[in-house]
């Protein structure tokens, strides 16, 4: 048994190696990420890529820091925003089904970017090209973050009301349903190309994001997580309801806009890069969970994080697999990851999983 930072509840030494185990399953896939691919790539290369050694005449070190590099960043960034917006999002509405996707907050996220580049008078395909500079990336992710909020507000003031699950995730689908509808109409007036890469972005993808839309993608990920990492003791709270949280001494109001926002700005910064991406928001924290066995976020933040990461990781491994038949949409290979544990979860759901 140990200790976990100052706090008086005890946390058992067999989860902190799992926490281990969480961490050094991430580092393994994200170096397979690197080395695996249409041209495999051996460990040497990858050592000398990521201690800075020029290229020289090793061709596969070019391949690493333009392409594989950048790809598996921003699938372990892309994870981790997503499976922390979902644990955020199950803990706020204390609904084990919610996450960002089925809220309809990541069709707000692609309404806020539709609009933005729809405003400005550029193309659909320039954001969706490689060439979006700092300044259209803040854009973006401002624009998707705004569009996520103006769907979370309206539904978590249902599930004030309402204190119904089913109802509350009804509803968020049916916002999610209107917006998709709505910014399929906006962007009809697009040429064929630009619609053939918004489709392509609809697919969601880690494979477009460049280096210097990490460097807008990264630092917003990383506040949102470090909020995350901070609020884990009013998370603990309001697991256990918002009447308990401020008999607790906690402004459960205060808290709620922080998740709020937070969960916003990580969804809407991978929804802005990446594509609406499904599953791995509801999916993760409930792995965590099951494999931890606990609903305490001082374990279930961190392993999210790492577990959000490593499936991602994973999930773009599996769509690079098909060989000739090309690379198979994101958004398909999470779905089989996902669709799996949300069954598991509903057919569980008697059994309290979720407060377990």
């Amino acid at each position: 048994m140990a200790r976990l930072g100052g706090s008086h509840i005890v946390v058992d030494s067999r989860r902190i190696l799992l926490l281990f185990l969480f961490l050094v399953l991430t580092l393994a896939a994200f170096v397979a990420a690197i080395c695996l691919g249409s041209t495999p790539i051996p460990l040497q290369s990858v050592f000398d890529a990521l201690m800075g050694r020029p290229a020289g005449s090793n061709p596969d070190i070019d391949i690493i820091v333009s392409i594989r590099l950048p790809r598996a960043l921003t699938a372990a960034l892309a994870g981790a925003a997503l499976g922390v917006a979902g644990l955020q999002m199950q803990t706020l509405l204390r609904n084990p089904l919610a996450d960002p996707f089925v809220l309809g907050v990541t069709s707000g996220a692609s309404l806020g970017v539709a609009l933005v580049v729809l405003a400005s008078g550029s193309a659909i395909g320039a954001f969706l090209s490689s060439g979006m500079g700092l300044g259209g990336g803040l854009a973006m992710v401002g624009a998707a973050t705004l569009g996520g909020l103006a769907v979370l507000v309206p539904t978590l003031a249902v599930a004030a009301r309402l204190r119904n699950a089913a109802t509350v995730l009804i509803f968020g689908l049916m916002i999610g349903y209107a917006i998709s509808a709505f910014v399929t109409v906006l962007v009809a007036s697009a040429s064929p190309l630009q619609l053939e890469r918004w489709a392509a972005w609809g697919f969601g993808s880690f494979s477009a994001v460049t280096w210097t839309q990490l460097q807008i993608m990264a630092p917003v990920v990383g506040l949102g997580l470090l909020i995350a990492l901070l609020s884990i003791k009013p998370l603990n709270a309001l697991l256990l309801g918002e009447t308990y949280a401020r008999s607790m001494g906690l402004a459960a109001g205060r808290m709620r806009l922080v998740t709020m926002a937070t969960a916003s700005l990580l969804a809407g910064a991978v929804t802005a890069f990446c594509g609406p991406i499904g599953f791995l928001g509801i999916a993760v924290p409930h792995m965590a969970r099951a494999m931890l066995g606990t609903s305490d976020h001082r374990l279930l933040v961190p392993a999210t994080i790492l577990l959000g990461a490593q499936v991602a990781l994973v999930a773009q491994l599996v769509a690079l697999l098909p060989g000739q038949l090309g690379v198979l949409p994101l958004n398909a290979i999470t779905a089989l990851i996902g669709a799996p544990v949300v069954i598991l979860v509903i057919l569980r759901a008697r059994s309290g999983v979720f407060s377990g």
